[in-house]
């Protein structure tokens, strides 16, 4: 009897949404294998609806990490040729997957002045969709429909865990969490975000500048962000998020890679010391891109980050007062100027626009 081959739609399915894993008394880990399938597989989808995404049309981003691979991905299933536009900062194997997955990739040598690396890729992908009339941009730090996608990952914590008092997340286009914390505040207007950013990442109000964390944190504000979505921030060093990533497995045999170990680090202090509430951290990525670093012992100690870690972080009450500690701040869902203390704007680059 001849084996039916699955189709496009139920291989993704099955790989896109997380698994619900207990981490704690009232901690639950989000885990997933790629997170970024989920808006890629949506934006696709969404615009082929449309008529946007014909058999001929060509699919261009810029990307340096998961939101490629989830494009290059969904694009070799589709049968539709991508050209995405990245940096040097791109993992070697990363790269090459997505050459072996049929992807073009462009890589910008150098940084622009202002908005570095992410503002050069901007410019370039700008001339690529000039190069290719009618190209399709998802434009994951732009595009409604990135945190609409996650609208399912909303209805999944609210129909497996009932009440969801608190969701702690990476914060890099805005899309993960700002749309599955709208999703869950349809029913439970109370439920708390907690963001998690890195230092010298501009989304609540750093100024830019090199960042050794890879994956969270941005060098443009994305219009997916929504600053008024977030109840608390938290800001960790790439120290902290790979002794938490490490953690992680070492306790919970979840092998993830760094955002998540970002995320678990402050979901776990705020579990602990919240223990009426249910928490849920979203662990976005698989770990074995970071075999050869994260969980290389002589690559944390010859690279300097195999160093004791603070097990809570420092209160703050004000952006400025961040220093190169693992620290947290009330944002209070206030918008971006509410905030007292925020850098100025002038020091940040604006939203990152549609391109046309």
């Amino acid at each position: 009897m001849a084996v039916a081959t699955p189709t496009f739609q139920e291989i993704t399915e099955a790989q896109m949404m997380p698994r619900l894993i207990k981490l704690g008394p009232n901690l639950y880990g989000a885990v997933f294998t790629l997170m970024k399938l989920l808006p890629a597989r949506y934006i696709l989808r969404r615009a082929a609806d449309r008529g946007e995404l014909g058999r001929d049309t060509v699919i261009v981003e810029t990307t340096s990490g998961t939101f490629g691979l989830a494009l290059a991905m969904q694009a070799a299933l589709m049968e539709r040729k991508l050209i995405l536009v990245s940096d040097p900062a791109i993992d070697a194997n990363l790269h090459r997957r997505l050459e072996d997955l049929g992807a073009s990739v462009e890589i910008c040598p150098e940084p622009a002045p202002v908005g570095g690396f992410q503002e050069a890729r901007l410019r370039r992908l700008a001339e690529v969709r000039a190069e290719h009339p009618g190209s399709l941009c998802p434009e994951q730090y732009s595009n409604p429909d990135n945190p609409r996608s996650y609208g399912v990952v909303a209805e999944q914590l609210a129909q497996s865990l009932g009440q969801v008092d608190c969701v702690v997340g990476p914060v890099g286009s805005g899309g993960s969490m700002c749309g599955t914390i709208t999703g869950l505040r349809e029913h439970t207007p109370h439920t708390r975000a907690i963001g998690v950013d890195t230092h010298r990442s501009v989304l609540f109000g750093h100024p830019d500048g090199p960042r050794s964390l890879r994956g969270l944190g941005n060098s443009l504000w994305p219009a997916n962000l929504d600053h008024t979505v977030f109840d608390d921030v938290h800001w960790c060093t790439a120290a902290e998020a790979y002794a938490a990533t490490r953690r992680l497995h070492a306790q919970h045999a979840l092998f993830q890679g760094p955002t998540s170990g970002a995320a678990y680090l402050a979901a776990r202090w705020y579990a602990q010391h919240h223990p009426d509430e249910l928490c849920v951290v979203i662990l976005p990525d698989e770990g074995y891109r970071y075999q050869a670093t994260v969980y290389s012992d002589a690559w944390l100690a010859d690279n300097g980050y195999a160093t004791a870690q603070p097990e809570e972080p420092v209160r703050i009450t004000a952006v400025d007062q961040a220093g190169d500690r693992w620290c947290h701040l009330d944002w209070g869902r206030r918008a971006y100027d509410e905030v007292s203390g925020v850098v100025g704007r002038s020091s940040v680059t604006e939203p990152a626009k549609a391109l046309s």
